[in-house]
């Protein structure tokens, strides 16, 4: 059978990568577009910590965290190395003694439905501020030492290059859906037909576009995102945790050589302007020097900027299109989109070609 995806990002790459593995015929469309969510999150793989109480929203998100090594090592296998994948553990810094102990209160009892965590323990100002020394005296943490980060640009460039040696079909350009009646037939990329048997949508913050010519309807906004990379001169960063401050939605995530991502802002309503603003660069620098003053040292690299496709709640858009057989829309992945993207692929990928996700996909429902 052949398998059309529109969108190459991380999860529009995991899906043709994974339906190119399980025998279709596989056509990639996606364009680069200012704002792609892939290339400018973070990279954070740490559902454990997270403040969200949906458990159909945390079911996905433990999904996505226990999917990565068998990902990363298959695609090792296949020779792709470099993903910045690393399991580097997290700190959760808590505001006090018994912020410590709810924190800890909530991952262990998230531990109970997943074992994913490895150890999490509870460290003072002097373990907390060896593992991530920028930190500010009297810091305090949880530590989940499963935490992990990736660099999505890098593991979505490597996921299409093994989808191309699986014979994939990649065409950049601008897509359109194809229909006739109540089914999909395949997509048209920059005026060229191509015929499918089921059409995967992972268009990201551009999928409603795409799909309401078709006659459905997601419920899909992009959410501006202003994220800081900077370099510590001097510093061996690489293996250094994850940072999740409490309650500001806020981060840290270090990378090999002397890199810091410091993230970010969650703005909505501002469409797809593809700018630096000096709020949203004073935002994300005001609060990751409050938890951390050791950086104000730091060397100013870069800004991105991401449109982080936001649903009308926390769960992902993913699943058949019940009105028009063939169509698999996965989507709406909001801030979670490296941690539950490549998982949510794989996930298209068997809806597209007939297989059984082995999950209840209805609070998932695309079209909700």
């Amino acid at each position: 059978m052949r398998v059309a995806v529109v969108g190459s990002g991380i999860v529009g790459a995991s899906a043709a990568w994974h339906a190119a593995g399980l025998g279709a015929d596989v056509v990639l469309a996606g364009r680069v577009a200012p704002g792609e969510a892939t290339a400018a999150g973070a990279g954070i793989v740490c559902p454990w910590a997270s403040e969200h109480d949906d458990p159909d929203w945390f079911r996905v998100a433990a999904e996505g965290a226990r999917y990565y090594p068998e990902l990363i090592g298959g695609l090792a296998e296949a020779g792709e190395r470099g993903l910045g994948h690393r399991a580097v553990g997290a700190l959760v810094l808590a505001a006090d003694d018994a912020d410590l102990r709810r924190i800890h209160r909530r991952v262990l009892e998230r531990r109970r439905d997943t074992a994913d965590t490895g150890e999490v323990d509870l460290l003072g100002e002097s373990e907390v501020r060896a593992l991530f020394p920028p930190l500010a005296p009297g810091s305090r943490a949880v530590h989940i030492a499963a935490g992990a980060r990736v660099d999505g640009g890098r593991l979505r460039d490597a996921l299409l290059r093994q989808a191309r040696h699986r014979g994939v079909d990649v065409r950049p350009g601008r897509a359109a859906l194809l229909r006739t009646a109540d089914r999909v037939t395949g997509i048209e990329v920059d005026g060229e037909r191509v015929a499918a048997d089921a059409v995967v949508v992972a268009a990201g913050a551009w999928a409603p576009e795409l799909l309401a010519p078709a006659g459905v309807t997601v419920r899909v906004a992009p959410q501006r995102g202003q994220i800081v990379h900077l370099s510590l001169p001097g510093a061996d960063t690489g293996n250094w945790p994850v940072v999740l401050p409490r309650a500001t939605g806020h981060y840290l995530v270090p990378f090999d050589g002397s890199r810091i991502v410091a993230g970010a802002t969650r703005e909505t309503g501002t469409g797809f302007d593809h700018r630096v603003t000096a709020a949203g660069l004073a935002e994300v620098l005001t609060e990751a020097l409050a938890v951390a003053p050791g950086l104000a040292g730091a060397t100013h690299l870069e800004t991105r900027v991401g449109f982080r496709p936001v649903g009308p709640d926390i769960r992902p858009l993913l699943g058949r299109v019940p009105q028009l057989a063939g169509l698999v829309v996965a989507d709406g992945l909001g801030p979670t989109g490296l941690t539950v993207g490549p998982w949510a692929g794989r996930v298209a990928a068997l809806l597209a070609t007939g297989g059984d996700p082995g999950l209840d996909l209805s609070p998932y429902d695309p079209v909700r």
